[in-house]
């Protein structure tokens, strides 16, 4: 039996301090975006097209049109992001940096409401440096931690380590590895630790170099490196950033591919940072 007073499970209600913090957080940062020259794009709740970016199907509500047409409801706002701005804007449109919030839904009934931003051919310390300025105008200066998941996909493919083993932090099975500099890359989480390098097979040290060069660009003092980071990540399979209140996921972006369409990106979790600006009672 459902009472008339009960929501669905996931679904979200904001009301009285709450639902004043998300409007206020949601001013501050169109603003702010627009000032940095982002335009904003509100994208259709349905679409035909997301099923192409979800290896597991699974997560995504489908129903039909008119015609009969299979459509989802929008679980993702990036791959739609990119796919109208590039494919239905293109020749309306010179701008390349564009923000969004709006809410996500997924199977069963997961609300998710985000402020994002996407910049075609943008770079990682681009993004980044928007995301902690975006932070910074909410007065809040979170861990920040850059990985790049072209190690664990190295580390698996040509040296043996299994990617759940890496998703788990297995800090004891990774060390079984038969190889020589792995301890070496389990200790890594600085910029500093990233200076000598030469100790790394050639492919790995590329790949580090990367991380160290982009964390040297963003200069944000807050800031731990992950070189063994893996979770499995739509678009992202080189460098990422996530942000971090003591347990609280604010932030997540990097760099990716759309359909050949390179570019940077980042969400804000509005949900989350509601919920920890109201557990600091602020």
């Amino acid at each position: 039996m459902v009472y008339e007073h009960e929501i669905p499970s996931g679904s979200k209600l904001y009301f009285a301090t709450s639902a004043k913090i998300k409007r206020e957080i949601e001013f501050v940062s169109a603003e702010m975006l627009d000032n940095l020259g982002f335009e904003e794009i509100v994208t259709p709740l349905f679409s035909y097209h997301q099923s192409e970016y979800f290896e597991d199907k699974q997560p995504l509500l489908k129903l039909n049109d008119e015609e009969n047409n299979e459509v989802t409801l929008r679980a993702d706002s990036t791959a739609d992001v990119v796919r109208i701005v590039t494919k239905r804007l293109g020749r309306s449109s010179a701008s390349k940096k564009w923000f969004y919030i709006q809410p996500t839904v997924s199977f069963p009934t997961k609300e998710q409401y985000k402020i994002g931003a996407e910049i075609i051919e943008g770079s990682f310390d681009e993004i980044a440096k928007t995301t902690i300025a975006l932070l910074k105008e909410m007065k809040i200066e979170p861990m920040m931690q850059i990985a790049n998941i072209r190690i664990p996909h190295l580390l698996n493919e040509k040296y043996g380590v299994s990617l759940e083993v890496l998703k788990s932090m297995h800090i004891e099975k990774i060390l079984q590895c038969d190889l020589p500099w792995m301890e070496q890359l389990v200790r890594l989480n600085s910029i500093k630790d990233l200076e000598d390098l030469v100790l790394f097979p050639d492919d790995i040290r590329i790949e580090l170099e990367k991380i160290r060069d982009a964390a040297q660009k963003v200069a944000y003092e807050n800031m731990i490196i992950s070189p063994l980071f893996y979770a499995k990540m739509r678009y992202y399979d080189s460098l990422t950033f996530r942000m971090f209140a003591d347990n609280a996921l604010l932030a997540m972006g990097g760099v990716y591919k759309i359909d050949n369409v390179e570019a940077a990106g980042f969400a804000l979790y509005t949900d989350e940072y509601i919920g920890y600006k109201m557990d600091k009672g602020e």
